[in-house]
């Protein structure tokens, strides 16, 4: 199928999605660099991850950004 969404992303019978797109910000220099889905109703608080930054040129902590 041309152009079809991946199923995870496809809304819920209920209209909405389950899952969500998120961006992932430095927390040094507070660009956004890394996007990810993220599960809305198992996970309520914020992601965060330790993700290199190529601005930064080192590993940094990512925390969600909205």
């Amino acid at each position: 199928m041309l152009g079809a969404s991946p199923s995870s992303l496809a809304p819920s019978p209920e209209g909405e999605a389950m899952r969500d797109i998120v961006a992932l910000a430095c927390t040094e220099c507070k660009r956004r660099n890394y996007s990810t889905t993220k599960n809305k109703k198992k996970t309520t608080e914020r992601l965060e991850f330790s993700k290199y930054c190529r601005f930064c040129r080192k590993h940094t902590a990512h925390k969600e950004s909205k």
